[in-house]
């Protein structure tokens, strides 16, 4: 018990024993840190000189090495892994896309082949376009037609086909893309898919194909305007009749496992829908680009041509379905009088502006190119730029809830008929350096309207003047801006059509 009582506390007087070995290994501790930081410093230092390697800017440069200068890196195998996953390959292959990089692949029937060749003469170029068209059987040819050259596509009676609506020639066609690819074309970037009525502008196509880079995965087109045809196949499908592109590599892919694909699928229904079986097998999606147009649509385009999304015109498609997009001419006079204005500026075909006369109470809507609409009063762009309903939906219904997209009237006051004005001529001016087109009034009957204001019945012709711009889809995407010019003539409107200023809108 004395030896407990002799015990001397832990208390205050222990205190001044702990803060001191506290603030030693402190110390310690920061001397240690210290000298390993200044032990990496030297490392490092010592590290740059021996490559040669000793300002800001160099070192900023170390993940960018072209090849020239790769030989400043060790040849280890982790580090050009590193390097090659980081190198910015994107912006050079945007660069460099040109339509001797593309290949087309044509779906063709033997039965149509007299009709449907004049609409691959269109837009086919010899000498500048490659690919081939793909037939079921051999056909009649002259020579200096201005066609692809003709083959014919592989038996396809081993695979089971069992949908009850279709055709066995959606087997045929859906090969079309691999059957290209084993032709053995050198320096191939994309493959294009369409059909014999399809209609390319081939100059959109490469401004939309060069967005991406064609070393990966790409499934590009877009979906159909009617809601009820995307819910009975796929949103995700790109249609092909309006065309669709698929990169090389993918198609490589492609190629290896299709046949296994379609024998998997017997029930779809075309070729399409077979094509978009197999890609969601190879887990790639529908990069939608909405410059692909299907158009299952019947009657007049003149609604969707008229106010067309602001992105490049790639391809029109069902031409036999739909009416001649001028009237007087037939289709193929039709397609040959709108690539007129292609030549000029195909950038900017069918892309749409909109503008004001605000003395005369009249909203202006060009589609370039194509058409130029006057309607009486003041409509918004917001409006102006939703198609009106000219056309019947696929199943031949003026059904405006059967749309894949937004539709307005074509008129809600018979006051509001809209005065129409086609393309008649288009020629380069070399002197100004621009673009002149003449549009001529379209004489249709008009209901009888009380408004007192000036009808646009008084105007014959309109002149609109334009810059070639084919650098346009290079920028953001931007609805073109259009002013009116003064005109000496009361039955004439000269209309300036082109980018917009800084600060310039669409004012009411």
């Amino acid at each position: 018990m004395n030896s407990a009582n002799q015990r001397k506390p832990l208390g205050l007087s222990s205190l001044p024993n702990s803060i001191t070995w506290f603030f030693i290994i402190l110390l310690i501790i920061y001397v240690l840190h210290s000298s390993k930081i200044i032990f990496n410093k030297d490392q490092l230092q010592c590290s740059l000189s021996s490559s040669d390697i000793s300002t800001k800017e160099n070192l900023e440069n170390i993940p960018l090495l072209s090849n020239n200068s790769s030989a400043t890196i060790n040849n280890n195998s982790n580090q050009e892994d590193h390097l090659e996953y980081i190198k910015p390959t994107r912006v050079a292959y945007r660069e460099n896309t040109e339509l001797k990089h593309i290949v087309f692949g044509i779906a063709a029937s033997s039965n149509l082949w007299d009709q449907r060749k004049e609409y691959i003469k269109l837009w086919w170029r010899p000498g500048e376009t490659r690919g081939a068209v793909w037939l079921d059987k051999e056909v009649k040819t002259s020579r200096n037609e201005g066609l692809p050259e003709i083959k014919i596509s592989a038996d396809t009676s081993q695979f089971e086909y069992t949908n009850r609506q279709g055709r066995r020639s959606a087997l045929r066609i859906s090969r079309v893309v691999s059957e290209t690819l084993r032709l053995g074309v050198k320096d191939v970037r994309w493959f294009v898919m369409g059909d014999d009525d399809t209609v390319f502008v081939v100059e959109n196509v490469v401004r939309v194909l060069s967005k991406y880079d064609h070393n990966q995965f790409y499934y590009i087109g877009s979906s159909s305007e009617s809601h009820i045809q995307n819910i009975f196949f796929s949103y995700e499908m790109a249609y092909g009749g309006g065309g669709f592109a698929i990169s090389y590599p993918l198609a490589k892919e492609l190629e290896k496992m299709q046949d296994g694909c379609i024998q998997r699928y017997p029930g779809l229904y075309g070729s399409d829908d077979r094509m978009q079986a197999c890609m969601a097998e190879l887990g790639v999606p529908l990069t939608k680009e909405t410059g692909f147009h299907q158009y299952d649509v019947y009657g007049n385009l003149l609604g969707l041509l008229g106010a067309h999304p602001v992105t490049p015109l790639v391809s029109l498609h069902h031409l036999d379905v739909v009416d001649p997009i001028f009237p007087k001419l037939n289709r193929v006079e039709s397609l040959q009088h709108l690539f007129e204005s292609v030549k000029q500026d195909s950038a900017s075909i069918i892309q749409q502006s909109i503008c004001y006369d605000k003395n005369r109470y009249w909203s202006i809507s060009v589609s370039w190119g194509y058409v130029v609409q006057i309607i009486r009063g003041v409509i918004s762009p917001r409006e102006l730029e939703i198609p009106s309903r000219t056309f019947l939906n696929w199943y031949r219904k003026a059904d405006y809830t059967a749309y894949a997209f937004n539709t307005r009237p074509v008129t809600k006051h018979p006051c509001q008929k809209p005065f129409i004005y086609y393309m008649s001529s288009t020629k380069y001016d070399e002197g100004r350096r621009q673009i002149i087109g003449v549009y001529h009034r379209y004489r249709e009957p008009y209901p009888y309207c009380r408004w007192k204001m000036d009808s646009p019945e008084k105007i014959n012709s309109i002149i609109v003047l334009k810059r070639p711009d084919s650098s346009r889809w290079q920028e953001s995407p931007r609805r073109d801006c259009c002013r009116i010019l003064p005109s000496k003539r009361s039955t004439n409107i000269y209309i300036w059509v082109g980018k917009c200023r800084t600060g310039e809108v669409n004012e009411l």
